[in-house]
């Protein structure tokens, strides 16, 4: 995993204009662990970092919100989740991306669990990090990331962060998470294709599926 970090970080340097990064993923899919090792290699101080969960409808919207799909011949009458592309606020995020890449100062989302940030014009380098980049137009950015587990390694690292930190319903978890991971495998894992770099990993190890450099 290292040497992927220090080849992106060498074709930074090779550039001599702005870089903006996307880089997505699943829930549980490491993308943030991803994100936050890039930028240490990188230079926190010299960083704009977007994550963009606030870019995501809120839940208790899309709890009334509910579609209906066919999947290995079995058809659901399902909520839907932040898996599908509705479930994001697209055009919002498309816009600050624009206003990054043309070097204006941007304030980040404040949310109740994050606090609004700068994005400097000063800083030659934008992450955004997220569900939503999936959904997003591909050329607005210059690097593509995407992570991805099986169900099995995504279950077991909600099992650990939602039950153990935010105190979530065991069973509620394994009865959603089937929901979560269908909705995920017909209409998220698709945009994979527009990736740059495609990781699939367990707690075990990393498989580079497609590599730019």
């Amino acid at each position: 995993m290292d040497i992927i970090f220090h080849e992106i970080a060498n074709w930074i340097t090779t550039k001599d204009k702005r870089v903006t990064i996307g880089i997505s993923g699943h829930g549980a899919s490491g993308k943030s662990t991803f994100s936050n090792n890039l930028i240490k290699i990188l230079g926190q101080d010299c960083v704009n970092y977007i994550n963009t969960d606030p870019y995501i409808i809120s839940s208790n919207l899309r709890k009334y919100a509910f579609i209906d799909y066919e999947y290995k011949s079995q058809h659901y009458h399902d909520k839907i989740t932040a898996c599908h592309p509705a479930a994001h606020n697209i055009l919002a995020l498309e816009r600050d991306i624009h206003m990054m890449r043309d070097g204006l100062d941007v304030y980040t989302i404040g949310t109740s669990y994050s606090k609004s940030t700068l994005l400097s014009s000063q800083n030659k380098i934008n992450i955004v990090e997220g569900m939503s980049v999936a959904f997003t137009n591909p050329d607005l950015f210059d690097l593509k990331v995407y992570l991805y587990t099986d169900g099995e390694t995504e279950l077991m690292r909600r099992s650990i962060r939602d039950v153990s930190e935010r105190g979530t319903d065991i069973n509620y978890l394994r009865k959603s998470h089937e929901m979560r991971r269908i909705q995920y495998e017909l209409f998220m894992h698709p945009y994979h294709n527009n990736f740059d770099i495609v990781l699939k990993n367990s707690n075990e190890e990393y498989i580079l599926e497609e590599g730019k450099f």
